[in-house]
C-alpha cells in the first residue's frame, strides 16, 4: 500500500514555472507584481523569477492565490535544480502515455521522472499532467531534490514526509495540509525554503547549483555594469560588481537583505537568496539618532555608531550616515536576537515601476491608481510628512506597497539630452550629465518628443527614476540639481548630488575657480556633451541660526533640514544637535535655501561655526633645538669663525600637537606653531595634514554628580550646560578614557571642561 501511495505522490511532481520564460529568452525589464502585497511573498518570487524558476503573466499579475498544474510544478523544479542545461535529451522521448513529445512540458516532465528519478506516474502508468498538484506532492519531490529517500523516512506518505520537511524548515510559511491544493504563492515560499535549506548529506542545496557567496549584503541590484548599462549586483564586502545571467533584472526587492548570491560557471548572478524573514523590517523613518531609529508608529530600535550602514551603494558606520537619513525614508533594519540593530539599509521595498506628476497645485489626482486599491496610506514629500496641499506642479509622485506611503519629489534636472536606449521614441534609459538614467514607462511620452541635443528638464522619482520632461525653462519646472564637489581640476568634474547620484564630466575653470568649487556646495547644470556647469550657492541667509527653537532668522527649519561644515573632505554633513553653538550668527551662515512650505531645507555653515573640532587632551612634543651657524653680513660665503665673521644661534626644536581623544585614538601629531600646554584640554580643527584651528576649553572645578540632570545636562553657577552622549571622559589617576556612566560612578565631583554652552571633556581622579 505504502508503495502504491509513494507512486502516486511521486507522479503528483513537478509544475512548471509561472508563465517562467523560455529557456533562452532574455529579461530585459524590470518586473514589478501588481498583486502581489505580502512583502516576504513578493521578495520570494522575485528570487526565484531571477532564476528563471516562476515569473507572472502578461498583463502584470503574478495570481498568488491561483492553483499549480502538476506539469507547471515539474518545470519549475527543473529550474530549481538548474537543470534547463540538459533538457534537450528529454525532449523526443516518451516516458508516460499521456506526455508526448507534443506537450508543452514533455522535457521537464520526462527530465524530471527519467533523469532525475524525483517523480513517478499514477498506477495506471499515467501522470496527469493537468491535475492540481497537493502541498504533500510537491514537499515530496523538494524532499527528493535535496537527497531524501523512503528509507529515511518513518510512517505512511505523505505525512512522514512532511513531518521531516517542517523539521528542516522547508514548510515554512506554507500549510500544513498535505492535500490541500498548492497555491502559486504558497510554491514561491516553497521554493525559497528549498534555496535556503541543507542536503540530506549535510551542505547547502544551493551549492549544488553554482558558486555560492554566504552570508552577504545586497547593497543594490542597478549597480553600473562594464556595458554601462544598471544591472548588476554589489554586495557590502567590496566594490566587484556582478552582473546578473540572461539579461535580466531586478526590481529592487531585494536591495538591503543579507542572504547568499548564487553564480553560475561564467560567474554571472542566478539569483540572491535572502536569509530566512522575520529578523529583517522595513519602517518608515520618524528620527534617526546616533544610537536609536525610531519609526513613525513610535518603536525605537538601538544600534551603535559603527553599526554597518548601506547608503547610496556604499557600506560606512551609522555616525557617517545618520545626520544624511530624512524622516519619512524607507529603512530596512536587521534585528539581531537580542533586538539590536545589526545593519540599516537606506532603502526598502521595490523600485518605483510608475509615477503620477502633478500638473496643479494641491492636486492628488492619479494617487489612487499607484496604490492598487490600497487605502490608508500616508504622504511623503521628500521625506517630510505632507498633504495633499503640499503638492507643486510637476512634482513627481510614486508608491511604496511595503511602507504603504506615496512618496512625492520635486527633483528636477536640467540638461543637455546626451543620448538614449534603445530609440528617442520608446526610451528605456536616457543619458544627461555624464550619467545613465532608468526611464518608467510613464514616462515614455512626454520623453518621445525631444531628441539626443535638446535641452530638456527631466522631473526624477524619490528612486532616481525618470517620471517625465518638460521642455528647459518651462516656468515652474527650472533644475535644482545640488550637491557637493567631490573632485575638481581645471578640466573634469565629479558632484555628488543631494538626491543621492554621482555625475561626472569636464568642466573649464581657472585655478581659482577651481579653489572656490572645491569641495562646496553647487548647482549643477550642462549646456553640451559629456560637460558641467557649476555654480557655487552663496546667500540666502535671513538672520541668526537659533538651534535650540530650530528657527533661522523668522524661519522654521524643515523636520529634514540638512546642515553642512567644512570637513577635512569639503562639506560634510552634521546634525542640528552637534552644532558648538546655542545660536550662530548670521555672518557665519554661508548659505540657506528654503522647501516649497518656506522651511529652511539646507543650511551651509562657514567661519567658526562651520569648523569641525575634535577634543580631546594637548600632548605637546619639542625636539631639543640644535645649533645653527648664522654669518654676519658680507660673510655668507666663508667658513664659519665664530666672533670674527659670525655666531652660532640654538634653532627651536620641531614643536608637535597630538590631541588624543580616547583610547587609542588620537588626531595628529602634527607640526604646529599653535600654543597649547602639555595635558591642557583643547578643541582643534585640521585638514588632514595640519592644524587649522586651536581653542582651550574652559574649566569647571569640582562639579558635583548631584548637579547632573539626568546624563544630558548639568547645571553649574546658575547656567545648564548641555553634554553629548558621546563626551569624552579621561581619569586623571589610571591615564585611562572612559564612558560617562563609568566616570560618574568613579568620582563623586569631576572636572568640566566646556565650550560655547557644551561640555566637551569630563575629567575624574
Amino acid at each position: 500500500m505504502k508503495k502504491r501511495i509513494v507512486s502516486l505522490l511521486l507522479a503528483a511532481a513537478l509544475a512548471a514555472s509561472l508563465l517562467v520564460l523560455p529557456a533562452g529568452a532574455a529579461y530585459t525589464d524590470t518586473v514589478v507584481f501588481s498583486d502581489v502585497g505580502d512583502s516576504t511573498t513578493a521578495m520570494a518570487v522575485e528570487s526565484l523569477r531571477l532564476m528563471g524558476v516562476l515569473d507572472g503573466y502578461q498583463d502584470g499579475t503574478f495570481r498568488p492565490n491561483a492553483n499549480l498544474t502538476r506539469a507547471q510544478f515539474c518545470k519549475m523544479a527543473v529550474y530549481a535544480m538548474n537543470g534547463a542545461g540538459e533538457l534537450g535529451r528529454y525532449r523526443t522521448v516518451t516516458v508516460f502515455p499521456d506526455v508526448k513529445p507534443s506537450h508543452w512540458a514533455a522535457a521537464y516532465i520526462n527530465m524530471a521522472a527519467k533523469g532525475k528519478g524525483i517523480i513517478a506516474g499514477f498506477a495506471d502508468g499515467r501522470f496527469h499532467p493537468d491535475q492540481t498538484i497537493t502541498v504533500g506532492q510537491a514537499v515530496t519531490i523538494l524532499m527528493r531534490l535535496l537527497g531524501y529517500k523512503d528509507e529515511n523516512m518513518g510512517g505512511i506518505w505523505p505525512e512522514s514526509y512532511m513531518a521531516e520537511a517542517a523539521v528542516i524548515g522547508l514548510t515554512d510559511g506554507v500549510s500544513t495540509n498535505a492535500y490541500a491544493a498548492l497555491t502559486r504563492g504558497q510554491a514561491a515560499r516553497l521554493f525559497l525554503n528549498l534555496l535556503r535549506a541543507d542536503t540530506v548529506k549535510g551542505g547547502s542545496y544551493l551549492s549544488t547549483l553554482g558558486q555560492v557567496r554566504e552570508d552577504q549584503v545586497l547593497v543594490t541590484s542597478s549597480a553600473e555594469g562594464p556595458d554601462g548599462r544598471n544591472n548588476c549586483m554589489q554586495l557590502g564586502s567590496g566594490d566587484t560588481v556582478y552582473q546578473l545571467a540572461g539579461g535580466k533584472a531586478s526590481n529592487g526587492m531585494l536591495n538591503g537583505r543579507k542572504g547568499t548570491l548564487l553564480l553560475d560557471q561564467q560567474g554571472k548572478v542566478l539569483t540572491f537568496v535572502p536569509d530566512a524573514v522575520g529578523s529583517t523590517r522595513v519602517i518608515t523613518l520618524a528620527t534617526a539618532k546616533a544610537t536609536q531609529v525610531t519609526d513613525t508608529a513610535g518603536a525605537k530600535y538601538l544600534l551603535t555608531g559603527d553599526t554597518p550602514a548601506y547608503y547610496n551603494g556604499e557600506q560606512k558606520d551609522w555616525s557617517e550616515v545618520y545626520a544624511w537619513v530624512n524622516a519619512g525614508s524607507s529603512v530596512t533594519l536587521y534585528l539581531g536576537a537580542s533586538g539590536r540593530v545589526e545593519y540599516v539599509f537606506v532603502g526598502g521595498g521595490t523600485a518605483a515601476s510608475a509615477a503620477v506628476v502633478v500638473y496643479d497645485q494641491g492636486s492628488t489626482k492619479g494617487f489612487e491608481s499607484l496604490t492598487g486599491g490600497a487605502t490608508g496610506f500616508a504622504i511623503y514629500k521628500n521625506g517630510v510628512k505632507a498633504s495633499a496641499g503640499d503638492m507643486r506642479k510637476y512634482d513627481v509622485a510614486t508608491y511604496s506597497a511595503t511602507t504603504n506611503t506615496i512618496r512625492v519629489c520635486d527633483t528636477r534636472v536640467t540638461a543637455y539630452y546626451e543620448s538614449c536606449y534603445p530609440n528617442p521614441q520608446e526610451p528605456s534609459r536616457v543619458t544627461v550629465l555624464g550619467r545613465e538614467f532608468d526611464v518608467l514607462s510613464t514616462a515614455m511620452d512626454s520623453l518621445s518628443q525631444f531628441r539626443p541635443g535638446d535641452q530638456v528638464t527631466l522631473l526624477l522619482t524619490e528612486d532616481n527614476q525618470v517620471a517625465g520632461a518638460v521642455k528647459s525653462g518651462t516656468a515652474g519646472a527650472s533644475g535644482n540639481a545640488v550637491g557637493i564637489v567631490k573632485s575638481l581640476s581645471t578640466t573634469s568634474a565629479a558632484v555628488a548630488l543631494l538626491c543621492g547620484v554621482t555625475v561626472k564630466g569636464s568642466v573649464s575653470l581657472t585655478q581659482s575657480k577651481v579653489d572656490q568649487l572645491e569641495g562646496q556646495l553647487v548647482r549643477v547644470t550642462s549646456t553640451k556633451k559629456g560637460a558641467l556647469n557649476l555654480t557655487g550657492l552663496t546667500g540666502g541667509a535671513g538672520g541668526d541660526l537659533d538651534v535650540a527653537a530650530r528657527t533661522l532668522g523668522s524661519k522654521e527649519l524643515a523636520d529634514n533640514v540638512m546642515i553642512f561644515r567644512p570637513g577635512s573632505d569639503g562639506l560634510e554633513a552634521v546634525a542640528l544637535s552637534q552644532l558648538e553653538s546655542a545660536v550662530i550668527p548670521r555672518g557665519d551662515i554661508t548659505y540657506a535655501a528654503t522647501d516649497w512650505a518656506g522651511r529652511v531645507k539646507i543650511i551651509v555653515l562657514g567661519g567658526e561655526s562651520g569648523s569641525n573640532y575634535t577634543y580631546g587632551r594637548a600632548i605637546v612634543r619639542t625636539e631639543e633645538g640644535i645649533q645653527v651657524w648664522v654669518p654676519d653680513q658680507g660673510h655668507e660665503d666663508e667658513a664659519p669663525n665664530e666672533g670674527v665673521n659670525g655666531h652660532y644661534e640654538t634653532e627651536r626644536g620641531k614643536r608637535t600637537i597630538e590631541v588624543e581623544y580616547g583610547n587609542g585614538k588620537s588626531v595628529g601629531p602634527y607640526e604646529s606653531g599653535y600654543d597649547a600646554k602639555n595635558g591642557a584640554y583643547v578643541g582643534v580643527t585640521t585638514n588632514g595634514s595640519r592644524i587649522t584651528g586651536l581653542v582651550e576649553l574652559t574649566r569647571l572645578k569640582d562639579v558635583s554628580n548631584n548637579a547632573w540632570s539626568g546624563q544630558g545636562a548639568v547645571t553649574v553657577g546658575g547656567r545648564t550646560y548641555t553634554v553629548p552622549s558621546d563626551v569624552g571622559c579621561y581619569n586623571k589617576t589610571t591615564k585611562t578614557w572612559m564612558t560617562l556612566s563609568q566616570a560618574h560612578a568613579y568620582a563623586g565631583t569631576a572636572d568640566l571642561y566646556v565650550r560655547n554652552g557644551v561640555v566637551r571633556i569630563i575629567e575624574v581622579s
